[in-house]
C-alpha cells in the first residue's frame, strides 16, 4: 500500500484545480512549487555530495533570462560590424534552451570550482552568482538592465483547435506540478544508480571513494549539471508564468530559501525539500492571512526555522522516518516476553 501513497498524493494535488477557487492560493503553491523544484535540484548537490552551493540562484536567473530572450528575440551589437541576434521562438523550445544554456553554465562551473573544496567552492559559488547578476544589471543592450523582460509570452502548445495555453492558473499549476514530478523521477532515477552511489559515497568519506577508485571530479560535475539543468527550467517555469524577469532574481535571498528548504525538510532524502519547501513556502502566507504585523511575521519565521533546526536536526524527513521506524520494531520486545512466559 506505501508504494502507492506518493501516487494518491499525486492524484490528490492533480484535482486542486477542480475544487479550489481561490486564485490567489493557487498562485501561492505555483510559486511555491516552482522553488520545490528548485530547491530539489540544490538538494542533488548539497544533500547527495555534500557541497554547499550558496551561488545556486545563478542557474535559476540564467534559465530565466535565455529562455525569456529566446521566447522574445533579442539582437546584441558585439562589435561595430558584427551582430548577434535571434528571432522570436515559441515557448518550448526556449524552455528546452534554458536547461540546455544553465547545464552547460553548470558543467562549466563544476569543471572550474571543483578543483576547491570547502569554504573556497562556497566562496566561487557565491561570486560566480554576483558576477552574473552585474551582467545582467549592467548589459542594457541585452537584458534592458533594472527596467526589466516584459511582456514575456506563456507557454502555448499545439496549434488552431488543438492549442493548449498555459496562460491561465490552473493550467499553469497543472504544468508546474508536471514538471515537479518529472524532476523528483529523474533524481530518484539517478540518486538510485551507479553515479548515484558514487555521490552519496563522496558525501561520506571523500578520501575513501577516492581510494576505491571513484572519480571525484566526474561524479560531482554530473551532479552539477543535472542540478543545474532542472535550476534552470524552475526559472525558465516562473518567467513565463510571472512574465517579467530583473536582475533581482539573482538575489541572495533566493538561494537562502533553496537552502532552508533543503536542511529543514532534510538534505539527502528525496521527500526533504518537498516538505520543507511546502512548510516555508505557505507559512509566511498563513501569516500574513492572520494579519499580522509584517515584523512579527518574520519573528514567527525565524522562531520556526530555529525550532525546526534545533529539535529536528536532521530534517523533517528523517525524524519522520526514525519515528515511523521505532514503532515498527517497539512490538517486536513485547512479543518476546509473551513467548517467555
Amino acid at each position: 500500500m506505501s508504494r502507492f501513497l506518493p501516487w494518491l498524493f499525486v492524484a490528490l494535488l492533480t484535482s486542486v484545480p477542480l475544487w479550489l477557487n481561490d486564485f490567489y492560493v493557487l498562485h501561492v503553491m505555483i510559486t511555491t512549487g516552482i522553488f520545490i523544484i528548485a530547491a530539489m535540484s540544490l538538494n542533488l548537490l548539497l544533500g547527495f555530495t555534500g557541497q554547499l552551493s550558496l551561488g545556486h540562484v545563478a542557474f535559476f536567473g540564467i534559465g530565466a533570462y535565455t529562455s525569456a530572450l529566446v521566447s522574445l528575440g533579442f539582437e546584441v551589437h558585439l562589435l561595430p560590424d558584427f551582430t548577434v541576434g535571434l528571432a522570436p521562438k515559441p515557448v518550448w523550445f526556449a524552455m528546452l534552451c534554458a536547461i540546455v544554456v544553465a547545464g552547460l553554465t553548470g558543467y562549466a562551473i563544476g569543471k572550474l570550482s571543483f578543483r576547491v573544496r570547502g569554504a573556497y567552492f562556497v566562496i566561487v559559488s557565491i561570486s560566480f552568482a554576483e558576477v552574473v547578476r552585474l551582467v545582467a544589471l549592467n548589459w542594457v543592450e541585452l537584458t534592458q538592465g533594472p527596467m526589466a523582460l516584459n511582456n514575456i509570452p506563456a507557454l502555448v502548445l499545439g496549434a488552431d483547435a488543438f492549442e493548449l495555453s498555459f496562460l491561465r492558473k490552473p493550467a499553469v499549476y497543472l504544468l508546474v506540478l508536471a514538471t515537479a514530478v518529472a524532476c523528483y523521477v529523474i533524481i530518484a532515477r539517478l540518486v538510485n544508480s551507479r553515479a548515484g552511489r558514487a555521490m552519496i559515497a563522496l558525501r561520506e568519506n571523500e578520501s575513501l571513494a577516492m581510494s576505491v577508485g571513484i572519480d571525484v571530479t566526474h561524479y560531482l560535475v554530473v551532479a552539477t549539471v543535472v542540478s543545474a539543468g532542472i535550476a534552470g527550467m524552475a526559472g525558465a517555469l516562473y518567467t513565463h508564468y510571472i512574465r517579467i524577469v530583473d536582475p533581482d532574481i539573482f538575489l541572495f535571498i533566493y538561494t537562502v530559501t533553496m537552502v532552508i528548504m533543503v536542511i529543514t525538510g532534510g538534505k539527502g532524502t528525496l521527500a526533504g525539500p518537498i516538505v520543507g519547501g511546502a512548510l516555508f513556502g505557505f507559512v509566511p502566507e498563513a501569516l500574513r492571512a492572520m494579519a499580522i504585523e509584517p515584523e512579527v511575521q518574520w519573528i514567527i519565521y525565524g522562531v520556526l526555522m530555529v525550532a525546526v533546526v534545533y529539535f529536528l536536526p536532521r530534517g523533517i524527513v528523517p525524524a519522520i522516518e526514525h519515528y515511523m521506524s521505532g514503532r515498527k520494531r517497539s512490538p517486536a520486545p513485547a512479543a518476546s516476553e509473551a513467548s517467555q512466559k
